[in-house]
């Protein structure tokens, strides 16, 4: 992700929403209610105990944590300075320890090609304004054998339904215009970006999600949110 495939409007966006990332009842809710879920779908996949592992598009360092907690050795990076000061400011809060940067996915795999054992995208591709690149960053930072894990909103009318008109509009968890229904990307075509950076598809789940109960839980339906994993040759 080069400094052409960042959208100022989406950072700033999201260090509007900084303060109260860290509260569960605030805007970043879904993600509070999505993450143990997520957390627990890399650990099924990846020993995380020493693991290096690389959180791209860290935001306030939900995921980063529930990594580190498990025993990886963990990098969070974004590209929004005030996430990044709050991530780094919560680990004095939770003992916890990362290394977080204001850095691009281009940087970090130029700086560190090849040197994690997983790396982490989770809810990030659909902001970016050239997907394709994005992967091809995520690809280089990969060990051999080592896995990537995205996860991300299809593009089907469920999804605009469900991410768009009930989440921004209804109940109001997001703000108004986080998602925008176009960059949307269906598995298939998530898949093909993942075969052009020589990764292997192993699995893709959907993400099911009740923001009544505020319930998570992985499902065979992909149609509104949806989570994968990719190895990268040995």
């Amino acid at each position: 992700m080069t400094a052409a495939n960042v959208s100022p409007a989406e950072i700033a966006r999201f260090d509007q929403l900084a303060a109260r990332w860290w509260d569960p009842d605030g805007e970043s809710r879904p993600l509070h209610d999505l993450n143990p879920v997520r957390a627990d779908y890399v650990a099924a996949r990846v020993d995380l105990r020493g693991a290096k592992v690389a959180d791209v598009g860290c935001g306030g360092g939900l995921l980063s944590e529930a990594l580190a907690r498990a025993g990886a050795q963990v990098t969070g990076i974004d590209m929004g300075l005030k996430v990044i000061e709050i991530a780094r400011l919560h680990l004095h809060e939770s003992g916890l320890r990362v290394d977080y940067r204001k850095q691009s996915s281009a940087e970090l795999a130029a700086a560190e090609p090849a040197a994690f054992d997983a790396v982490c995208c989770m809810e990030l591709i659909e902001h970016v304004p050239d997907p394709a690149a994005l992967v091809h960053d995520l690809a280089a930072m990969l060990k051999p054998g080592g896995r990537l894990f995205l996860s991300t909103l299809n593009r089907t009318p469920a999804a605009f339904g469900a991410a768009i008109l009930g989440a921004e509009y209804l109940m109001r968890l997001l703000p108004r215009g986080t998602h925008h229904y176009a960059q949307f990307l269906k598995p298939s075509e998530l898949a093909r970006l993942l075969r052009h950076t020589g990764l292997e598809l192993e699995d893709v789940s959907g993400l099911g999600y009740n923001p009544l109960s505020r319930k998570a839980w992985l499902s065979r339906i992909t149609a509104v949110n949806y989570i994968l994993c990719a190895r990268k040759p040995a």
